[in-house]
C-alpha cells in the first residue's frame, strides 16, 4: 500500500513524529507489513503515527529491563508473556499502540478468542513501560500514559531516564513521581516483580 508522507505536523510540534493519512484496520496492518523497518502506532482517530527509532542506548536500557521482567515471569507457576517494543495491540478505543515493553497475565490472554489474538491482539496488557528517548516530550508521553490507563491496564511505569524520574501510573489514583528510585517494585500487580532501575538509569560514557 502506498501512502504519500506529510511532514506538516511533525514541524509543527517539532518532536520527531509523521502523521500518514488515516487508514482501516486492514489498511494499517498490510501498511505494516510492507513497511516492516517503520515504527509507526495508529490512534483512536485512525491517525498513523509514524515514530522516530529510539537511541541505541535508551534501547539497550529496554533490554535491560525486559530481561529482568522475563526472569521474573519466568518463576510464576503460571508465567504470562512478555513483549517488546515491536508488538502492537489493539486497545478498546481503536488504537493500535506498542510500549517498550509489556506483560500480559496468562488467564487474561487465554480469555481473548484466537482470532482475536492475531495481528495485533485485541487486548490492553497488565503491565506497560515506556522509556523516554531523548527526543521525546513529557507531555505527550504522559497523555500516551493516560489513554493506557483508560483503556485497561492496570500498572504502567513512565521512565524518564534523563531526569531519573519513574511515573507510577494505576487505575483510580494519583501518579506516584519517583526521583532516582535505586529498585521498583510491581507489587500488588505484579507480585514479587522488583526492577533494578539502576541499570535502566546507568548512563552511556558520552552522556
Amino acid at each position: 500500500m502506498s501512502v504519500d508522507i506529510h511532514i506538516g505536523d511533525a514541524l509543527e510540534h517539532g518532536y520527531g513524529l509523521l502523521r500518514l493519512p488515516r487508514m482501516t484496520s486492514d489498511e494499517f496492518w498490510d501498511f505494516c507489513q510492507d513497511n516492516p523497518t517503520l515504527q509507526v502506532e495508529r490512534n483512536a482517530e485512525g491517525d498513523i503515527i509514524l515514530m522516530a527509532p529510539s537511541d541505541g542506548w535508551t534501547e539497550s536500557r529496554n533490554i535491560a529491563l525486559a530481561v529482568q521482567l522475563y526472569k521474573w515471569d519466568e518463576s510464576l507457576v503460571n508465567p504470562g508473556i512478555v513483549f517488546g517494543s515491536s508488538a502492537g495491540f489493539t486497545m478498546p478505543n481503536g488504537a493500535e499502540r506498542s510500549p517498550d515493553l509489556s506483560w500480559v497475565a496468562r488467564d487474561h490472554w487465554n480469555s481473548v478468542a484466537p482470532e482475536l489474538r492475531r495481528r495485533f491482539p485485541h487486548i490492553s496488557p497488565d503491565f506497560v513501560v515506556e522509556v523516554m528517548s531523548p527526543s521525546d516530550r513529557l507531555k505527550d508521553a504522559r497523555t500516551k500514559m493516560d489513554e493506557y490507563l483508560a483503556n485497561g491496564v492496570r500498572l504502567g511505569w513512565l521512565i524518564d531516564r534523563k531526569n531519573r524520574t519513574v511515573y507510577v501510573y494505576r487505575p483510580g489514583e494519583a501518579i506516584t513521581e519517583l526521583v532516582s528510585p535505586s529498585t521498583l517494585s510491581g507489587s500488588p500487580e505484579l507480585p514479587g516483580f522488583v526492577a533494578d532501575l539502576e541499570q535502566v538509569f546507568l548512563p552511556d560514557a558520552g552522556e
